[in-house]
């Protein structure tokens, strides 16, 4: 007897492992969708905001008026970042491009003042630009704004499909990876089936006799998503390793967003999954159970 239970309560061990390492890999699945949409995400904004529009301003305009343009400029809502590049400096960055001094022959600096101006992601989109571009050429200050439309176009359009991929794959895979768990954890409770079945008729209620499976169906889910989230851990930090610039658009709050969101996954579908597994015995009658 003593040898039965040591083996029925080995072969239930093997099964927990098994369940765990099974949800565990699922669970790293899940989160790199996850962590995939919130850096893409990240991704779209860092792109978006390093697109450069560019302010020529007048000939006559001096340093100190520029700089008190880029004062009243940087208090607008939609200004990101501002770089004033003055005539001199123009000049110089000319002179070193081409390597010679084009005022030496022109007999004048033939550059003017401009102000390169990084906008605010959500308003790098050419509907907005145009307002923006309108407003803007209102100064008597600025003579003319340039900027991508071209490439501002082919970014926007490009992350939407990326977006839209990753939004497709995120549902698909949540669906397979439930199914997965799913029948991972049915194979568990089935093997306990008559245990069920025993409880059932020395009257315990249908509560308490899913009390225990859904307890250890939650500890498996927790111990599966802290083994998901070392081995994401570890690729971000092999991928940091690689290229430490990364972390421009993996932030700690993409980092946590997802670990919670594993810890959350893991919680709740292996919760469910033992759940209406436990329930469609607890319907079953004794002889539906050797049917199966």
């Amino acid at each position: 007897m003593g040898r039965r239970r040591k083996k029925t309560g080995t072969r239930h061990g093997l099964q927990g492992v098994t369940l765990c390492i099974s949800t565990a890999l699922v669970l790293i699945l899940l989160g790199m969708v996850v962590f995939s949409v919130l850096t893409a995400k990240n991704l779209s904004e860092y792109v978006k905001e390093n697109l450069t529009v560019t302010m020529m301003l007048g000939e006559d305009i001096t340093n100190p008026e520029a700089k008190h343009l880029c004062a009243e400029l940087q208090k607008r809502p939609y200004i990101n970042n501002i770089t004033y590049i003055s005539k001199e400096q123009a000049l110089k960055e000319q002179t070193q491009a081409m390597g010679t001094d084009p005022s030496e022959f022109l007999g004048t600096n033939p550059f003017v003042a401009s102000v390169e101006v990084q906008l605010k992601g959500v308003y790098a989109n050419n509907d907005s630009l145009k307002w923006i571009s309108r407003q803007l050429k209102q100064d008597p200050r600025i003579s003319d704004i340039t900027y991508p439309q071209d490439l501002m176009d082919s970014v926007n359009k490009n992350l939407k499909k990326i977006n839209l991929v990753l939004l497709i794959l995120a549902v698909l895979l949540t669906c397979v990876s439930f199914s997965l768990i799913n029948n991972t954890v049915k194979l568990g409770v089935y093997a306990r089936r008559f245990t069920i079945h025993t409880m059932k008729l020395v009257g315990a209620s249908w509560g308490f006799i899913r009390r225990p499976f859904l307890g250890n169906a939650i500890g498996i889910g927790l111990l599966a998503a802290v083994l998901a989230n070392a081995a994401l851990g570890a690729g971000i930090y092999a991928l940091y390793s690689y290229e430490p610039g990364v972390l421009t658009v993996i932030t700690w709050q993409v980092m946590a967003i997802t670990a919670a969101a594993v810890f959350l996954f893991g919680i709740i579908i292996t919760m469910l999954c033992a759940y209406f597994s436990v329930n469609r015995f607890l319907r079953m009658k004794a002889g539906d159970l050797y049917k199966i």
